[in-house]
């Protein structure tokens, strides 16, 4: 009697206990978390020296559940750009886009960088003033972004290019496509004005 009223008492105090004492099999309660394309290389040889070895690929051959378009190429080995080049063959599956929801993909995901009128002069460039020591990509007047092709576009957003991470972990594989047809009708509209700008010009 006296010790059950001791057991009472003592886990009744008030005193916030700091810890949540011993747990059985820990790994299986506090499983860590998976978030694909979300860790960068540099954390990969952190984790590394601590013994654990972390990948953030998705298993090769395996889609995501609900995928609806699943885009085959991987990524390449460093010193190889096979899969970079045939990406330039990939064509957007996108029939019909929500063009509003397409511009604040890119707004929210790209415009810091690249800038709301997608001419490189983002937050991070603000005109040589911004934290980025070198102007990102003009995506709209600029030749080389211009004649870039869709799936090409598509393989740099999916694992990165140069200083540009992946957005594979921020974009859906639809949300992908759909910034970048975004950005291919922003293209599209610049030349149109081009044209019709000098167009004016020689009829005057």
């Amino acid at each position: 009697m006296i010790a059950a009223v001791v057991l009472v008492v003592a886990s009744c105090s008030s005193e916030v206990r700091r810890t949540p004492g011993r747990v059985y099999m820990p790994d299986m309660a506090y499983s860590r978390a998976y978030e694909t394309y979300s860790v960068t290389e540099e954390q990969k040889e952190e984790l590394e020296k601590r013994g654990i070895h972390f990948s953030n690929i998705p298993v090769a051959g395996t889609i995501k559940r609900g995928e609806l378009f699943p885009f085959l190429l991987t990524k390449d080995p460093a010193g190889d750009s096979t899969n970079y080049v045939a990406s330039k063959q990939v064509k957007s599956p996108l029939t019909s886009m929500d063009t509003v929801e397409a511009e604040r993909l890119y707004l929210v995901n790209c415009g810091i960088c690249h800038g709301p009128k997608l001419d490189g002069n983002g937050p991070l460039w603000k005109g040589g003033d911004g934290p980025f020591s070198a102007k990102p990509a003009q995506l709209v007047g600029g030749a080389q972004y211009e004649a870039m092709p869709e799936g090409q576009m598509f393989y740099s957003v999916t694992y990165g290019k140069n200083k540009m991470g992946s957005y594979a972990s921020q974009l859906s594989t639809k949300q992908r496509w759909m910034v970048i047809a975004y950005i291919k009708s922003k293209q599209a509209a610049g030349k149109s004005s081009s044209a019709a700008g000098a167009d004016s010009t020689v009829k005057k």
